[in-house]
């Protein structure tokens, strides 16, 4: 299922309950794990940089994307569930077992895609925050998305800095090292990690790239499980991005619409005990 899996916490609830019962393997498609810069990002932050204790993460898209999405944007989704979901996947990957978000407040921008006839946030901000699950001690997640950007060397901007207790790390994923020039073409900045469009020889040879092995690895898992080798909860380790562990993402872009449509007010995520890491429900912080 392409990100975010659903838009609300009970409806995950519902699909996990229905996967659990059916036997099935049900994965969201979050490409920035395999994106080889992000998984050794994640790796060094859980071996190496200690607790958690600050993020920030920004994407967007340049503002003709809001012509592109126009028949949804504002409709049935927003900017932060459709690229925020990113990087707060990212972060749930990331700290699985290490911390769960406890509460989101939301703010934004507007002016731009109003003035063009649609009733949507230009950038949406989602400010998480994150508790350390061995010492109950604080962090702080800055999630920033936006569809109004200027058209420049990348179509996506997407980068995050990262804190531990122990060290920290700065990923640019639209600045890989690689630039382009040609005449008659705007100059760019390329990744072919993420999806090789040159052909060779005349053939399609981005088969390597992670936009493609993301499905690609969904696929095997799923031949693998056909044969009889394997079972859907074997991939509940972090290896597949499954409706089974990815709860605390759905419940962070849910209640990051909530807050907005409270005017700002923060909105906390609900757990069973002190050391469960799915949000059980969602409720309007009282100050």
């Amino acid at each position: 299922v392409t990100k975010p899996i659903v838009q609300t916490l009970e409806n995950h609830q519902i699909l996990a309950k229905a996967a659990k019962e059916k036997n099935v393997l049900v994965g969201v498609e979050v490409h920035k794990r395999l994106d080889p810069f992000y998984a050794d990002a994640r790796d060094r932050a859980r071996s190496e940089l200690g607790n958690f204790q600050y993020m920030y993460a920004y994407m967007s898209q340049p503002k003709h994307q809001l012509e592109t999405f126009k028949a949804w944007a504002g409709k049935s989704s927003d900017i932060s569930y459709y690229l925020n979901s990113h990087h707060i996947d990212f972060s749930e990957w990331t700290l699985a077992g290490i911390a769960r978000p406890i509460r989101v407040t939301a703010t934004s921008s507007t002016g731009v895609a109003k003035a063009r006839g649609m009733s949507t946030e230009d950038s949406i901000t989602l400010t998480v925050q994150w508790q350390n699950l061995d010492d109950k001690s604080l962090g702080c997640g800055v999630y920033t998305s936006s569809w109004v950007a200027p058209k420049s060397d990348v179509h996506s901007q997407q980068r995050f800095f990262y804190m531990g207790t122990k060290g920290e790390i700065n990923v640019d994923q639209a600045h890989r090292g690689c630039t382009v020039a040609q005449d008659d073409k705007p100059f760019g900045s390329v990744n072919p990690l993420f999806m090789k469009y040159t052909p060779t020889n005349g053939y399609f040879s981005g088969q390597n790239g992670y936009g493609v092995r993301s499905f690609e690895h969904f696929i095997d898992a799923c031949k693998t499980i056909n044969d009889g080798e394997k079972q859907p909860d074997d991939y509940n380790d972090g290896s597949i991005a499954t409706v089974h562990t990815t709860f605390q993402g759905t419940a962070i872009l849910e209640a990051g619409r909530m807050s907005l449509d409270a005017d700002g007010q923060p909105m906390d995520l609900i757990y069973e005990g002190d050391d469960d890491v799915d949000p059980v429900e969602i409720k309007p912080h009282v100050f």
